[in-house]
């Protein structure tokens, strides 16, 4: 990896079309060209500060403020006590119905969750509406951050009817796995996906900065009856998580 990162270094330096005067500039460039073309893997660790102002003759401060700048973009991740590293990019297909924990475990990541809430209560007025509920209701909610490994990928809030999951305590990792043991997982979706800037309380519970990029994601489930199963709202980290959608002509 050093290599392949020096030798872009160089040759950014010496191409007059592509020069960068500024030398943390340069190296930015360099870092995010090895990465796009994939001689740096996503999840390798970055060579340390010492060794890069080694290997490319450049002061620590201006390796470290290259770095800076790709871990405000998201393209670098630094983990504490153990340095920089990568950032894995999880790709989200919007065309099949999948949980969160089937998408990260067909990437063979460690999905888990950290609740802070599993509860029965009373419908809210909102969550009467979208999940169509009249008023006295009971429900299951469920409140959590949604993990690969140790990395912290999106705060979930979701609720369920109660006559569907009355005991949220079965839910582990997986809602879906939940659902599919009482036959009701649901079997189409709605999502609404909005670009946001993560919040103070957000950013704490995600490991990001506040005002960082998110996609707040609103889902309702179906049945085949028509019967709306889940309600969740999520707040995904923009710097690792991308919905995509294949789009045909008729």
């Amino acid at each position: 990896m050093q290599t392949a990162l020096a030798n872009e270094y160089r040759r950014l330096s010496e191409d007059p079309a592509t020069h960068q005067p500024l030398a943390y500039l340069r190296l930015r460039r360099a870092i995010r060209n090895v990465v796009e073309h994939r001689d740096i893997e996503a999840g390798q660790a970055l060579p340390s500060e010492r060794d890069l102002s080694q290997a490319l003759q450049l002061s620590r401060v201006t390796v470290r403020k290259a770095i800076a700048g790709l871990v405000e973009e998201g393209l670098l991740i630094q983990r504490h006590g153990a340095g920089t590293f990568i950032a894995e990019r999880i790709i989200k297909p919007m065309s099949r119905l999948t949980s969160f924990t089937e998408d990260l475990r067909a990437r063979g990541l460690n999905p888990r969750s950290e609740f802070f809430e599993r509860t029965i209560g009373e419908v809210t007025p909102e969550e009467s509406m979208a999940l169509n509920l009249s008023p006295g209701t009971m429900v299951a909610r469920l409140h959590r951050v949604r993990y690969a490994e140790d990395e912290p990928l999106a705060i979930e809030r979701t609720v369920v009817p109660a006559n569907v999951l009355p005991d949220p305590m079965l839910v582990g990792d997986s809602l879906y796995e939940a659902l599919q043991l009482s036959g009701c997982r649901p079997r189409r979706a709605l999502q609404r996906l909005r670009a946001v800037l993560l919040g103070p309380q957000q950013a704490r519970l995600l490991h990001v900065a506040t005002g960082s990029a998110g996609l707040h994601i609103e889902r309702r489930g179906f049945l085949d009856d028509g019967r709306v199963v889940e309600f969740t709202t999520s707040w995904y980290r923009g710097d690792i998580y991308d919905f995509v959608a294949e789009l045909q002509t008729d």
